[in-house]
Protein backbone atom coordinates (compact mmCIF):
# COMPACT_ATOMS: atom_id res chain seq x y z
CA UNK A 1 0.00 0.00 0.00
CA UNK A 2 1.18 3.30 -1.07
CA UNK A 3 0.77 6.59 1.04
CA UNK A 4 0.44 9.07 -1.81
CA UNK A 5 -0.03 8.94 -5.48
CA UNK A 6 1.30 11.62 -7.41
CA UNK A 7 0.70 12.85 -10.84
CA UNK A 8 1.77 14.56 -13.97
CA UNK A 9 -0.72 17.58 -15.42
CA UNK A 10 -1.04 17.64 -19.43
CA UNK A 11 -1.84 14.50 -20.89
CA UNK A 12 -2.64 12.72 -17.40
CA UNK A 13 -5.46 15.52 -15.82
CA UNK A 14 -6.01 17.75 -17.90
CA UNK A 15 -5.72 17.58 -22.02
CA UNK A 16 -3.73 20.32 -24.10
CA UNK A 17 -1.64 18.80 -26.99
CA UNK A 18 0.60 16.57 -28.43
CA UNK A 19 3.93 16.26 -29.23
CA UNK A 20 3.17 16.78 -32.63
CA UNK A 21 0.88 18.83 -32.79
CA UNK A 22 3.07 20.98 -30.42
CA UNK A 23 4.98 22.92 -33.23
CA UNK A 24 1.73 24.78 -34.62
CA UNK A 25 1.05 25.61 -31.16
CA UNK A 26 4.25 27.28 -30.69
CA UNK A 27 3.75 29.28 -33.21
CA UNK A 28 0.49 30.80 -32.22
CA UNK A 29 2.11 31.11 -28.56
CA UNK A 30 5.17 33.12 -30.25
CA UNK A 31 2.47 35.07 -32.80
CA UNK A 32 0.68 35.87 -29.22
CA UNK A 33 3.52 37.22 -27.97
CA UNK A 34 4.72 39.14 -31.12
CA UNK A 35 1.38 40.59 -31.29
CA UNK A 36 1.35 42.38 -27.60
CA UNK A 37 4.64 43.71 -28.39
CA UNK A 38 4.02 44.84 -31.21
CA UNK A 39 0.96 46.65 -29.87
CA UNK A 40 3.32 47.83 -26.93
CA UNK A 41 5.47 49.57 -29.11
CA UNK A 42 7.99 47.34 -27.99
CA UNK A 43 8.89 44.62 -30.92
CA UNK A 44 11.63 45.41 -32.28
CA UNK A 45 12.69 41.94 -34.62
CA UNK A 46 10.94 41.02 -38.37
CA UNK A 47 8.73 38.82 -38.73
CA UNK A 48 11.21 36.92 -41.05
CA UNK A 49 13.90 36.20 -38.40
CA UNK A 50 11.08 35.00 -35.94
CA UNK A 51 11.09 31.16 -37.40
CA UNK A 52 15.43 30.76 -37.01
CA UNK A 53 15.18 32.66 -33.76
CA UNK A 54 12.64 30.20 -32.26
CA UNK A 55 14.39 27.14 -33.55
CA UNK A 56 17.32 28.42 -31.47
CA UNK A 57 15.51 28.00 -28.22
CA UNK A 58 13.49 24.93 -28.71
CA UNK A 59 15.98 22.16 -27.70
CA UNK A 60 15.42 21.67 -23.72
CA UNK A 61 19.30 21.71 -22.04
CA UNK A 62 20.50 17.84 -21.95
CA UNK A 63 21.24 18.07 -17.85
CA UNK A 64 17.75 19.19 -17.45
CA UNK A 65 18.05 21.90 -16.34
CA UNK A 66 14.96 24.53 -16.67
CA UNK A 67 15.82 27.49 -19.51
CA UNK A 68 13.03 30.34 -18.16
CA UNK A 69 10.26 31.16 -20.84
CA UNK A 70 11.53 34.72 -19.91
CA UNK A 71 15.19 34.41 -21.08
CA UNK A 72 14.02 32.35 -23.80
CA UNK A 73 11.64 34.95 -25.09
CA UNK A 74 14.03 38.17 -24.98
CA UNK A 75 16.52 35.98 -26.48
CA UNK A 76 13.75 35.55 -29.45
CA UNK A 77 12.40 39.55 -29.64
CA UNK A 78 15.97 41.10 -28.48
CA UNK A 79 14.53 42.41 -25.31
CA UNK A 80 17.03 42.50 -22.51
CA UNK A 81 16.24 40.01 -19.60
CA UNK A 82 15.74 43.34 -17.46
CA UNK A 83 13.24 43.94 -19.42
CA UNK A 84 10.81 41.18 -19.01
CA UNK A 85 11.91 40.80 -15.35
CA UNK A 86 9.10 41.02 -12.93
CA UNK A 87 5.93 41.98 -13.86
CA UNK A 88 6.01 42.83 -17.21
CA UNK A 89 7.67 39.85 -17.85
CA UNK A 90 4.84 37.28 -16.41
CA UNK A 91 2.25 39.86 -18.49
CA UNK A 92 4.70 38.23 -21.44
CA UNK A 93 4.16 35.04 -20.45
CA UNK A 94 0.59 34.67 -19.89
CA UNK A 95 -0.13 36.18 -23.40
CA UNK A 96 2.46 33.24 -24.44
CA UNK A 97 0.83 30.60 -22.71
CA UNK A 98 -2.79 32.12 -23.71
CA UNK A 99 -3.07 29.54 -26.81
CA UNK A 100 -1.75 26.25 -24.97
CA UNK A 101 -4.83 27.32 -21.85
CA UNK A 102 -6.99 27.62 -24.65
CA UNK A 103 -6.78 23.51 -25.70
CA UNK A 104 -7.66 22.72 -22.33
CA UNK A 105 -9.84 20.05 -21.40
CA UNK A 106 -10.02 18.35 -18.15
CA UNK A 107 -10.27 13.94 -18.33
CA UNK A 108 -13.65 13.44 -16.78
CA UNK A 109 -11.83 10.26 -14.35
CA UNK A 110 -8.98 13.40 -12.71
CA UNK A 111 -11.73 14.94 -9.87
CA UNK A 112 -13.72 11.97 -9.09
CA UNK A 113 -10.18 9.88 -8.74
CA UNK A 114 -8.59 12.11 -6.64
CA UNK A 115 -11.28 12.52 -4.59
CA UNK A 116 -11.92 8.81 -3.97
CA UNK A 117 -8.02 8.82 -3.02
CA UNK A 118 -8.17 11.67 -0.62
CA UNK A 119 -11.42 9.79 0.83
CA UNK A 120 -9.17 6.67 1.42
CA UNK A 121 -6.60 8.44 3.18
CA UNK A 122 -3.86 8.50 0.36
CA UNK A 123 -2.08 11.59 -0.21
CA UNK A 124 -1.94 12.90 -3.65
CA UNK A 125 0.11 15.75 -5.64
CA UNK A 126 1.27 17.21 -8.89
CA UNK A 127 4.48 17.45 -10.46
CA UNK A 128 4.85 18.93 -13.85
CA UNK A 129 6.92 20.00 -16.57
CA UNK A 130 5.12 22.98 -17.92
CA UNK A 131 6.05 24.05 -21.70
CA UNK A 132 9.56 25.67 -22.19
CA UNK A 133 10.03 26.41 -18.57
CA UNK A 134 6.99 28.61 -17.76
CA UNK A 135 6.72 30.11 -14.58
CA UNK A 136 4.62 28.23 -12.25
CA UNK A 137 2.43 31.47 -11.36
CA UNK A 138 0.37 31.19 -14.10
CA UNK A 139 0.22 27.32 -13.96
CA UNK A 140 -1.40 27.49 -10.51
CA UNK A 141 -3.81 29.82 -11.97
CA UNK A 142 -4.32 27.69 -14.36
CA UNK A 143 -4.78 24.22 -11.95
CA UNK A 144 -7.24 26.63 -9.85
CA UNK A 145 -9.21 27.23 -12.79
CA UNK A 146 -9.90 23.19 -13.60
CA UNK A 147 -10.33 22.57 -9.66
CA UNK A 148 -7.56 20.83 -9.17
CA UNK A 149 -5.75 22.73 -6.53
CA UNK A 150 -8.10 22.09 -4.28
CA UNK A 151 -7.85 18.97 -5.29
CA UNK A 152 -4.18 17.82 -4.14
CA UNK A 153 -2.28 17.83 -1.25
CA UNK A 154 0.85 19.28 -3.05
CA UNK A 155 2.06 21.04 -6.35
CA UNK A 156 5.42 21.22 -7.63
CA UNK A 157 6.21 22.65 -11.18
CA UNK A 158 10.07 23.04 -12.52
CA UNK A 159 10.47 26.57 -12.30
CA UNK A 160 9.82 25.73 -8.51
CA UNK A 161 12.80 23.86 -8.52
CA UNK A 162 15.08 25.04 -11.43
CA UNK A 163 15.63 21.65 -13.08
CA UNK A 164 12.85 19.71 -15.44
CA UNK A 165 11.68 15.73 -14.80
CA UNK A 166 13.63 12.93 -15.24
CA UNK A 167 15.97 14.90 -12.86
CA UNK A 168 16.03 13.66 -9.88
CA UNK A 169 15.35 16.88 -7.74
CA UNK A 170 11.79 17.83 -8.66
CA UNK A 171 11.16 13.91 -7.32
CA UNK A 172 13.71 14.86 -4.27
CA UNK A 173 11.69 18.43 -3.62
CA UNK A 174 7.95 16.45 -4.26
CA UNK A 175 9.01 14.05 -1.69
CA UNK A 176 10.25 16.42 1.02
CA UNK A 177 7.06 18.91 0.60
CA UNK A 178 5.21 15.26 1.70
CA UNK A 179 7.70 14.19 4.00
CA UNK A 180 7.66 10.90 2.45
CA UNK A 181 10.36 8.06 1.25
CA UNK A 182 10.10 7.29 -2.94
CA UNK A 183 9.22 3.64 -2.24
CA UNK A 184 5.78 4.85 -0.49
CA UNK A 185 4.69 7.09 -3.04
CA UNK A 186 3.29 6.03 -6.73
CA UNK A 187 3.89 8.00 -10.02
CA UNK A 188 1.49 8.07 -12.72
CA UNK A 189 2.11 9.89 -16.13
CA UNK A 190 1.80 10.38 -19.65
CA UNK A 191 5.10 10.01 -21.01
CA UNK A 192 8.13 7.11 -20.84
CA UNK A 193 10.71 9.41 -20.18
CA UNK A 194 9.83 11.89 -17.80
CA UNK A 195 6.99 10.08 -15.83
CA UNK A 196 8.56 6.25 -15.97
CA UNK A 197 11.82 6.77 -15.70
CA UNK A 198 12.27 9.93 -13.58
CA UNK A 199 10.28 8.65 -10.95
CA UNK A 200 12.29 4.79 -11.16
CA UNK A 201 15.49 6.25 -10.87
CA UNK A 202 14.46 7.30 -7.56
CA UNK A 203 13.26 4.66 -6.14
CA UNK A 204 9.77 5.50 -7.02
CA UNK A 205 7.48 2.89 -8.50
CA UNK A 206 5.83 4.20 -11.82
CA UNK A 207 2.39 3.74 -13.99
CA UNK A 208 2.04 4.86 -17.37
CA UNK A 209 -1.23 6.64 -18.65
CA UNK A 210 -1.89 5.23 -21.99
CA UNK A 211 -5.54 6.66 -22.61
CA UNK A 212 -5.60 5.43 -26.68
CA UNK A 213 -4.39 1.81 -25.23
CA UNK A 214 -2.18 1.05 -28.19
CA UNK A 215 -1.06 -1.73 -25.89
CA UNK A 216 2.57 -3.27 -25.85
CA UNK A 217 4.59 -6.26 -24.27
CA UNK A 218 7.05 -3.81 -22.41
CA UNK A 219 7.80 -3.88 -19.02
CA UNK A 220 5.92 -0.65 -18.04
CA UNK A 221 3.06 -1.05 -16.23
CA UNK A 222 -0.05 0.66 -18.56
CA UNK A 223 -3.52 2.01 -17.30
CA UNK A 224 -6.20 3.04 -19.20
CA UNK A 225 -7.94 5.62 -17.27
CA UNK A 226 -7.43 6.91 -13.89
CA UNK A 227 -9.98 4.95 -11.94
CA UNK A 228 -7.96 2.34 -12.55
CA UNK A 229 -5.87 3.13 -10.02
CA UNK A 230 -8.11 3.15 -7.11
CA UNK A 231 -7.76 -0.98 -7.69
CA UNK A 232 -4.80 -0.94 -6.44
CA UNK A 233 -5.80 0.79 -3.27
CA UNK A 234 -9.10 -1.34 -2.60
Amino acid sequence: MKDAVLFDLGNTLVSYYTSAQWPGILDRCIGEVAAYLRDAGRLRVDAESLPERVQAERPERPDHRVKPLEGRLARIFGLSEDELAGQPGLEVCRRFLGPIFALARRYDDALPTLAELRRRGIRTGILSNPPWGSPAEPWRVELDRHGLMAAVDVVVFCRDVGWRKPARQPFDHILSRLGLAAGQCLFVGDDPGWDIAGPEAVGMEAVLIDRAGPGGCDRVVRIRSLGELLDRFA
